[in-house]
């Protein structure tokens, strides 16, 4: 075949696979080089973005795969079943995060997080193809670890985990509390001596005749 053949080939094998796929399986079917495949692939995802169509092609990690462009969501719903794409709940969106920023984790691990029972979550977030079990954790009992599939990526627009936006702000930063060096030194009062404290007494004791005098 020759290469506008390959790339013809790529894409009805990306069409046809659904999931993401890496260019060396793809080179392995095709029995041609993995780097040939990868400059088709790039070259598949420029034609897809540059023309008006209504497929994009994603690179998940070191996979590929096609997917709809997000303008056309509102016709994709439309003609298919939406059941699976209802809002997730707060309490699946806590424990989606709870899983993506700490996987792979176990469900006691996240109820630990959360505070609450979190089967019902897991549950649906599994259901939605958003999570999935990843083996066990080596921790008595073995508990099942859970951590976040292709289809949370394609979800969130992202291309990798690293892409996860942080957890906190970073905070600005605060001027550092002067030293004990910096601070101004206070001048320190003696106390009064007994005779000076006496002067003080009596002359509190004239004015308070002098007023008494004057009324």
């Amino acid at each position: 075949m020759d290469l506008k053949q390959t790339k013809a080939a790529v894409e009805a094998m990306l069409f046809a696979h659904a999931e993401p796929v890496t260019a060396q399986r793809l080179a392995a079917v095709l029995e041609v080089e993995e780097d040939v495949v990868s400059r088709l692939l790039c070259a598949l995802r420029d034609e897809y973005e540059t023309e008006e169509r209504g497929l994009t092609l994603l690179m998940l990690e070191d996979r590929w795969q096609l997917a709809t462009k997000p303008a056309y969501g509102a016709y994709i719903k439309a003609i298919l079943d939406t059941r699976r794409n209802a809002p997730l709940s707060p309490a699946a969106l806590e424990t989606l995060a709870v899983i993506a920023y700490n996987q792979p984790v176990s469900r006691s691990f996240i109820e630990q997080v959360r505070g609450v029972d979190s089967a019902s979550p897991v549950q649906t977030l599994l259901q939605k193809g958003l999570i999935e079990e990843a083996g066990r954790l080596e921790l008595p009992g073995r508990p099942i670890a859970f951590a976040t599939t292709d289809v949370f990526l394609r979800t969130f627009g992202l291309a990798s985990l690293a892409q996860l936006p942080p957890l906190h702000k970073e905070a600005q930063q605060e001027e550092p509390p002067q030293t004990e060096t910096q601070q101004e030194e206070l001048p320190q009062q003696e106390p009064p001596q007994p005779g000076e404290q006496a002067d003080t007494q009596q002359s509190g004791a004239e004015k308070e005749e002098e007023a008494c005098t004057s009324s």
